[in-house]
């Protein structure tokens, strides 16, 4: 194979518009498949997603553990070290398109990565593109692209072919798409996010958080109804004596209710509240709420922030992130990647056997002047104090981006 020069790894971009050399255009017969009754069930997702704390929390933190803290490598492939570090045009790392990637793919069950090269397969870039505007086409071998699928226009709509068929470009590149997607029985053209029997919770703790703002808006004001005791000539002007007592005393409106009306000398104006004994059954609903968010998404609490307040329990974290790394973490990142070394062989003949992400704890369990060898001990795994590589301190194989050391 002929040698690649360094600045052939990854030399396409689309920064400007991303839309304008994807592809073909649709012609009027191109169909695709719905997501969702309405086609706009990744609009639904993402809303939800900036609507509920805990829920976003956690989509947000499974993002960053999947995509890990950097990679290591065999240095003596230079062009894996360069395409790590550079995967297109735009200047992204690896580790970025594979956050963006694992982000996705937590939220919409979905994720879609471009593939870009030429006839002669002198260089290779990956981009990810936004899950929310691909649609799969009726014909199950391309991806249909599109900036706003509410308004939905063929002739602004583009296609590309599923990976492994590629197909030219008007700017004279190679193209193609990898759909990732979780399994679901009786989902066959898009996957399902893992969370999806917790969307109703989700929907429950975003509505009590609202309540509480609505509360606090009003200063924690009573709800009731206040008669107010006048005399008016018409109903328009007792409906401006209503308004300015709404924008004087009402906070919040809708918390409290202004009726106006001719009362005898015996009635004055008086304030009727309305009982409320439900605080207690909120606050339990919230936070069953929130257990089940955790829940659905197959993660940990101590991972998600929520039992800080109880105090820093650095023990149970990482035997919580141990579980988490072996359950969820590896799965994904060996799903992420595998298409991605794949290609790598494929169009560059790039031999990623040796490619692997840095998984670090959220919090440190061993000290960082330790030597490998010593960390391998601890643990009870085999260890070699003569191996040379295994004379690393941890603090060395710690930093972000490492060549190998296996």
């Amino acid at each position: 194979m002929e040698k690649v020069k360094k600045t052939q790894i990854a030399t396409v971009g689309n920064k400007v518009d991303p839309y304008i050399s994807l592809g073909r255009l649709c012609s009027e017969n191109d169909k695709f498949w719905r997501w969702g009754d309405d086609n706009l069930f990744p609009s639904a997702l993402s809303l939800m997603s900036r609507r509920s704390a805990t829920h976003r929390r956690i989509i947000n933190d499974k993002a960053d553990y999947i995509s890990g803290k950097g990679f290591t490598f065999d240095p003596e492939e230079y062009l894996l070290g360069e395409f790590v570090a550079s995967v297109n045009g735009e200047g992204e790392s690896l580790r970025q398109v594979l956050n963006k990637l694992a982000f996705d793919k937590s939220l919409f069950g979905n994720a879609f990565l471009e593939i870009v090269t030429n006839p002669k397969r002198s260089f290779l870039s990956l981009h990810h593109q936004d899950a929310s505007r691909c649609r799969v086409a009726k014909d199950n071998r391309h991806i249909l692209l599109h900036h706003d699928w509410s308004k939905f226009d063929v002739d602004s709509a583009v296609s590309l072919p599923l990976y492994p068929n590629f197909e030219e470009q008007a700017d004279g590149t190679l193209r193609a798409m990898v759909h990732y997607k979780d399994y679901e029985p009786m989902f066959d053209h898009y996957g399902v996010p893992p969370y999806i029997a917790g969307l109703n919770v989700s929907a429950i703790a975003y509505k009590t958080d609202k309540w509480n703002i609505s509360r606090l808006d009003n200063s924690f004001q009573l709800s009731g109804v206040m008669i107010l005791d006048g005399a008016s000539d018409d109903e328009q002007q007792a409906e401006r004596i209503v308004r300015t007592a709404e924008q004087k005393f009402g906070g919040n409106p809708g918390q409290v209710m202004f009726m106006v009306r001719n009362g005898s000398e015996e009635e004055h104006s008086r304030f009727i509240p309305f009982a409320s004994q439900n605080d207690g059954d909120w606050k339990q609903l919230h936070d069953q709420a929130t257990s089940d968010i955790v829940v659905a998404h197959s993660w940990f609490r101590s991972l998600s922030g929520l039992d800080y307040s109880s105090g820093f329990n650095s023990e149970r974290i990482l035997h919580e992130y141990e579980i988490a790394l072996n359950t969820v973490i590896l799965a994904e990142q060996a799903e992420l990647l595998e298409p991605i070394c794949s290609i790598l062989h494929d169009v560059m003949g790039v031999d990623s056997s040796s490619l692997q992400i840095i998984n670090r704890p959220p919090t440190r369990s061993k000290p960082i002047y330790m030597k490998v060898w010593e960390a391998r001990k601890a643990d009870g795994l085999e260890y070699d104090p003569e191996d040379e590589k295994q004379q690393y301190y941890l603090a060395q194989i710690t930093k972000y981006n490492i060549t190998s050391i296996d």
